[in-house]
């Protein structure tokens, strides 16, 4: 499927990494959890999964998006300290080719405005066909099983 659909796929803001960081509290609050990745982590910082061994942080982050009952607080895991950030900044992460993900799209009021399951085998397919109702301002992608916030997905001019 040709589309010309163009987007950008967002990790964790650095600022809002660095905050929880440094203050070692979340958006809640709360204290955020260091802890030894089992291995399999989904890092919000790097957009891959942490290997076994890997100091990080588990901490509670609102996705982006307008203030509204729509919005959340979920949990996240990151590496304790400053990492190099995606491989690929921009685009669909390429270590999660293939995992299935819940593309949840919302409107520029914060509202949720549809979404689709997909098997992760053509993720652009499945962005550019939500992208393609023009009230789309923005995806969240979700872990299936927990519903976890992944990324965040927004077009691009051109």
């Amino acid at each position: 499927m040709t589309n010309s659909t163009t987007f950008h796929v967002h990790a964790l803001p650095a600022a809002a990494l660095d905050t929880v960081r440094r203050t070692g509290r979340d958006a809640a609050d709360q204290p955020v959890e260091a802890r030894l990745a089992g291995g399999g982590e989904p890092l919000r910082c790097c957009l891959r999964d942490a290997e076994e061994g890997e100091v990080l942080l588990l901490f509670g982050y609102p996705p982006p998006g307008a203030a509204g009952p729509y919005r959340e607080i979920g949990p996240v895991f990151a590496h304790a300290t400053a990492c190099p950030g995606p491989d690929s900044a921009g685009s669909h992460p390429p270590a999660w080719r293939g995992r299935p993900q819940v593309l949840r799209a919302y409107d520029r009021q914060g509202r949720i405005h549809g979404g689709r399951l997909h098997d992760g085998t053509d993720p652009e397919a499945v962005i550019a066909e939500l992208f393609a109702d023009p009230a789309v301002h923005q995806l969240h992608s979700r872990n299936v099983v927990y519903g976890c916030f992944m990324f965040a997905v927004e077009r691009t001019a051109g």
